[in-house]
């Protein structure tokens, strides 16, 4: 997926691996990957490299429905972390696979979503408070540290390692 403002050269080779090569002009935002259908509790392994001089993130990335969720494991990312935002409240911290996560939540209202344009959701995050690129994320133990936060999921839809690209430049191949 891709707005109007995104500007990027995604490709899928063989084995799971994808690229992803962008350069965003101001409100320019993509999602692409590669993963599961549905999303699972599961050890995800994967390699690669990212770097970015803008706001990017590389995050396991998934969706449930009923509740409607938006999810992300963040584990590394560009000048722009997703909980700097004043609608965003933390539920603590995670230890999994050799890091420390920070939980976080925000209500999104008229938003897009799997299920249309303008849309009501929550989203949830984890993201990794130092930056780190491949290796084995553990589904499970995210999902389960949401739920002891009163984040509720709901069935899972799909879930895949991804690039989000926002304003700013950058590149990354991964293999999942």
């Amino acid at each position: 997926w891709k707005n109007d403002f995104a500007t990027v050269d995604f490709k899928t080779g063989a084995n799971g691996s994808f690229s992803a090569v962008w350069n965003n002009r101001p409100g320019g935002n993509f999602v692409s990957g590669r993963g599961y259908r549905p999303g699972r509790d599961m050890l995800f392994n994967y390699t690669g490299t990212f770097t970015t001089t803008g706001a990017a993130y590389l995050a396991l990335y998934g969706w449930t429905r009923n509740p409607l969720v938006e999810y992300y494991v963040i584990e590394s990312l560009g000048n722009h972390n997703p909980s700097d935002n004043r609608s965003a409240t933390q539920y603590g911290c995670l230890r999994s696979d050799g890091g420390t996560y920070e939980i976080w939540q925000k209500e999104r209202i008229n938003a897009p979503s799997i299920d249309g344009d303008k849309t009501n959701f929550q989203q949830y995050w984890s993201v990794r408070t130092s930056k780190h690129v491949g290796g084995t994320i553990n589904t499970g133990n995210h999902f389960r540290a949401w739920q002891a936060a009163g984040l509720k999921l709901g069935t899972q839809q799909y879930m895949a390692m991804v690039i989000e690209g926002q304003a700013g430049a950058g590149s990354a191949n991964i293999t999942v």
